[in-house]
């Protein structure tokens, strides 16, 4: 009897480690309600599979299988086929199902980052299936390929042992990496690895990194300086030394504190100790450059339910009422931030040397007023209600 030729090794490694990938993502799936390090984290081995599919098709253009063994019997043969065309099928509609119920959750906006690195975007123009009905269409779809992955496993298993415990030549040890497979005869020379890694490589790059070059950058705050008086106002006599300086923030997510900050932003600010009253600040910060601890957490707070830079690029504070307090001093903070404007005190402690100061200063913002994460969170059930604003200024005096 003539041995069965084998497989390429690829081609073998890319079989079980998709296979292995699958049925993990539907365990994980089963398992991760409630758990968004593990939600995540299917997003990713989901994307990871889709990509991997595309080796294998190429590969398998590339470097064509061995045919099936002669004694085989041809309604086998064609039952054989079908089962393998089922299987490409789902190894392309699996992840492509996930990443379309991700692209049209109308009830939460939770940015996919592959494995905490990497943003990976939504399917671009599926905004008219963002409704609950066609959701749950899709999500229900991509929950039942689970069990149409399970019935061609089952005859994909079965129609593998009982060729190899039958009389006929068997198939099972051409798939089989390792010493079970050397009782095959050996492949055929593999080629267009290049091709078939470079084109997966190339899908990857294009979706994960092409966006982001054409949306283009919001325009840096204007240098900073003295500015004229404002209705009647006098005029800003102070200077930020923007490298100094900082505005940070923390929050908390299921019971961990996060911290972030507005690397860009500019000030005009008047101050005069011995004339406290006419004291005022204006604070212009770019949102689209907010920064989180977690990668994940940067691109949330980018979405359109929480600070919506591609719509509202700048948030305004602006101070007054500065009065005494204490050893320290406390102003009203009004923030307009998404066209709802908040007023908070904001307490804050100064030290000023001459022609130089060092501002340092907090106050807490509840979510709800400001319209941020209404969408996904409404109740602080994951991010808490109360974010901490910290802020330190070093300026110069210019008059």
């Amino acid at each position: 009897m003539t041995r069965s030729p084998r497989y390429t090794s690829v081609a073998i490694a890319l079989h079980w480690a998709i296979a292995l990938g699958l049925l993990f993502m539907i365990w994980l799936g089963w398992n991760m309600d409630g758990k968004e390090s593990w939600f995540q984290f299917h997003k990713s081995v989901g994307i990871t599979i889709l990509l991997l599919t595309v080796v294998r098709i190429v590969w398998r253009v590339m470097n064509p299988p061995p045919p099936l063994p002669d004694d085989m019997k041809p309604l086998e043969k064609t039952a054989s086929h079908f089962v393998h065309l089922g299987f490409y099928g789902l190894m392309l509609l699996m992840p492509l199902t996930g990443w379309l119920t991700v692209s049209t959750a109308y009830n939460f906006d939770i940015p996919t980052v592959l494995y905490g690195a990497v943003s990976w975007p939504d399917i671009p123009g599926v905004g008219f299936l963002s409704n609950e009905t066609a959701h749950g269409i899709i999500a229900n779809i991509h929950s039942k390929l689970a069990y149409v992955l399970f019935a061609l496993l089952a005859l994909h298993v079965a129609g593998a042992v009982k060729h190899e415990i039958g009389g006929e030549e068997g198939v099972l040890k051409r798939m089989i990496p390792g010493l079970f497979g050397k009782t095959a005869s050996p492949a055929a020379p593999p080629r267009g690895f290049a091709v078939a890694f470079g084109a997966a490589i190339a899908l990857f790059l294009a979706i994960a990194f092409l966006p982001t070059l054409f949306s283009g950058r919001t325009a840096p705050p204007a240098d900073n300086g003295a500015a004229a008086s404002v209705d009647g106002r006098p005029a800003a006599n102070w200077t930020v030394d923007q490298a100094a300086s900082s505005i940070a923030f923390t929050f908390t997510h299921e019971g961990n504190t996060y911290e972030g900050e507005f690397p860009d932003w500019s000030a005009d600010i008047h101050f005069d100790e011995s004339a406290i009253g006419e004291a005022w600040a204006d604070v212009t910060v770019e949102t689209a450059t907010v920064e989180a601890s977690r990668k994940l957490y940067t691109d949330s707070l980018k979405s359109a339910e929480w600070l919506a830079p591609s719509a509202y690029p700048e948030a305004i504070v602006s101070l007054s009422n500065f009065r005494i307090e204490g050893d320290g001093y406390l102003a009203d903070a009004a923030l307009t931030l998404k066209d709802t404007t908040v007023t908070v005190p904001f307490a804050f402690s100064l030290d000023i040397a001459g022609d130089a100061a060092v501002m340092t200063g907090s106050t807490d913002l509840q979510r709800k007023p400001l319209d941020l994460g209404q969408k996904s969170d409404p109740g602080a059930g994951y991010v808490a209600e109360t974010v901490t604003v910290n802020v330190r200024v070093e300026a110069s005096r210019t008059d």
